[in-house]
């Protein structure tokens, strides 16, 4: 079938407590010479625009933006609609968000596998997600529909819901497809366990030197 270019925003989490780390932020730990963050925005790299939803990034690549979840710590539901907003506040309005944690270090290759399954056929259902081998699905790494991502929020709002709200709870509604990615691209980092196991570290350098920041 004719492939086609995806039309998709990016929104990214990176407001969690990171209890696990003794409360350093994820964002900031260091893989192969580059933040978590830096690999989380190149994953997303073809995006119409970007979000970064969590504490102050500090500078950012000109033109992605960035906001908090309101009241901060709200959970991921919460987050996702702030970064929602901010992308429609800016004008956006691409088919597809791209959600995405900014703790996986691995990610960029599951990103292109999730891409390649919308552009190489047309696509039906309301997105798409990351699962593994071992059939866990990672609701932090897909693709959603944004009238739908939209709605959804509205509609978990609507019950008093969205605060402390999970991923679960704002995707309940969705059809959602599963899409198999490459082992180990969407481990994560919650502990410092897991980040030795992946060769993460707490690193000491800002984030994206000499660029300019956007809000």
């Amino acid at each position: 079938m004719e492939q086609y270019r995806l039309d998709f925003d990016a929104l990214i989490l990176a407001g969690g407590r990171s209890s696990r780390l003794g409360g350093v932020p994820k964002q900031g730990l260091v893989f192969q010479g580059a933040t978590l963050l830096e690999k989380s925005l190149a994953a997303a790299a073809g995006a119409s625009r970007a979000v970064v939803v969590g504490p102050d990034p500090g500078l950012l690549p000109e033109g992605v933006l960035s906001c908090r979840e309101q009241p901060v710590f709200a959970g991921p539901a919460a987050a996702v609609a702030a970064g929602l907003e901010a992308l429609a506040n800016a004008g956006s309005g691409s088919a597809f968000t791209l959600v995405l944690a900014c703790d996986m270090p691995r990610i960029s290759s599951a990103v292109q596998v999730l891409r390649k399954a919308l552009e190489s056929r047309e696509f039906r259902a309301d997105g798409l997600m990351a699962c593994g081998e071992d059939g866990r699905s990672q609701q932090l790494a897909g693709f959603y529909r944004t009238d739908v991502l939209t709605r959804a929020v509205k509609e978990l709002a609507s019950r008093d819901a969205l605060i402390s709200g999970s991923m679960r709870a704002l995707l309940a509604s969705l059809d959602l497809q599963l899409v198999t990615v490459p082992t180990g691209s969407t481990d994560d980092v919650d502990t410092w366990d897991d980040a030795a196991a992946l060769g993460v570290d707490a690193g000491s350098r800002d984030p994206f030197p000499d660029r300019r920041g956007s809000s």
